[in-house]
């Protein structure tokens, strides 16, 4: 099975028996203002499941929950203690990965409900935290322990916080940039906290030169203003004067500079393309757009800037994705413990 971008947004291709059922869903997807990459998202995702069926040689409207246990057994999960490989067709995925797969493929068998097509679904959808209490009786019972709850995760993950790069990272792989452009995309990633997506998608007209700020377009349409420091603006200033082709009617600020797509928006390829090339030409190896935006908001946190604040910046819709960037870094642990460690010898003496 391929994913094929088409003109109402992302189909299957292959031989399957559920593609036409999945490409409804699909744009079923889009059709309710799901965004291009969300939708393109789901279709790998739904694309995965598929290639695990016709493999095991099960019908979609056969699969039942044993079957879906034994879907995620065949994908692996990475674990906290493994190495990760060079090689992306070796490494397994992460449990992140395969609980957002679960989620997508259970989207797809809600749909699937909805039309007729499936009696129930049959991945399932664990509580969260609420065990099998006994339901609450009375006028708020509903709202009480033991209500099903949508969504929950199949797999186990770690509770990471947020990676965030050195300074030294980041100075060696700005060094390796050869134009105000591409020092202006990773600066603003760095400095305002985008997203890859929302950086490829900045348009002309969301850039206040002025007032040093950008309004972005965020997941599920969520708009935010974002002042962003100078040093941004200034390649950003070169870059619209010297680099960019004259008279585009590309909306998008960043465009492609050179070869037979010139003047058309950077893609997602082309961004994870410049990332790679610098992270070999540079040595700053963990560099990647996400940790970009992981390191803004860690500064940020560890400046004291209010969680509100924060979560507004950055267009985060839950507080507690919000919440992981709040905590000590290793240095302000160091000295937390050296000042106790401090006081209880001088109480001693």
């Amino acid at each position: 099975m391929r994913v094929l971008k088409s003109d109402s947004g992302y189909v299957l291709e292959g031989d399957w028996d559920g593609q036409d059922a999945a490409n409804a869903f699909l744009n079923h997807l889009g059709g309710r203002g799901f965004s291009a990459a969300t939708v393109r998202a789901y279709a790998f995702d739904v694309a995965n499941l598929s290639r695990f069926l016709v493999q095991q040689a099960v019908g979609l409207v056969a699969v039942d929950a044993p079957l879906v246990f034994d879907w995620i057994d065949w994908q692996g999960v990475r674990r906290t203690d493994q190495p990760t490989s060079g090689h992306r067709s070796s490494t397994p995925p992460a449990a992140s990965t395969v609980n957002r797969r679960v989620a997508a493929v259970r989207a797809l068998f809600e749909y699937l409900v909805m039309t007729g097509v499936c009696t129930d679904n049959p991945v399932p959808s664990p509580r969260r935290g609420q065990g099998l209490r006994q339901s609450q009786r009375g006028l708020l019972g509903h709202l009480g322990p033991g209500r099903a709850r949508s969504g929950g995760r199949l797999v186990r993950q770690p509770q990471r916080l947020p990676e965030s790069l050195s300074t030294n990272d980041v100075d060696a792989f700005l060094a390796t940039l050869a134009t105000h452009r591409d020092r202006a995309m990773v600066l603003v990633m760095l400095l305002g906290g985008l997203r890859s997506a929302e950086a490829r998608g900045l348009l002309l007209t969301d850039v206040d030169m002025g007032r040093r700020r950008l309004r972005v377009i965020g997941k599920g349409g969520k708009e935010r203003h974002v002042p962003v420091d100078a040093a941004f603006f200034t390649e950003l200033a070169a870059y619209l004067r010297w680099e960019r082709p004259p008279g585009l009617a590309t909306p998008q600020c960043f465009v492609v500079l050179r070869g037979p797509t010139t003047g058309a928006p950077v893609s997602e390829a082309g961004l994870r393309s410049l990332f790679r090339r610098h992270r070999e030409t540079s040595g700053a190896t963990r560099v990647r757009p996400h940790r970009l935006r992981h390191t803004y908001g860690t500064e940020l946190s560890a400046a004291g800037i209010d969680l509100l604040t924060l979560r507004a910046l950055m267009g985060h819709v839950s507080p507690e994705t919000t919440a992981r960037y709040v905590h000590l870094s290793i240095e302000q642990l160091a000295a937390e413990y050296g000042a106790a460690r401090a006081t209880l010898a001088g109480a001693r003496q």
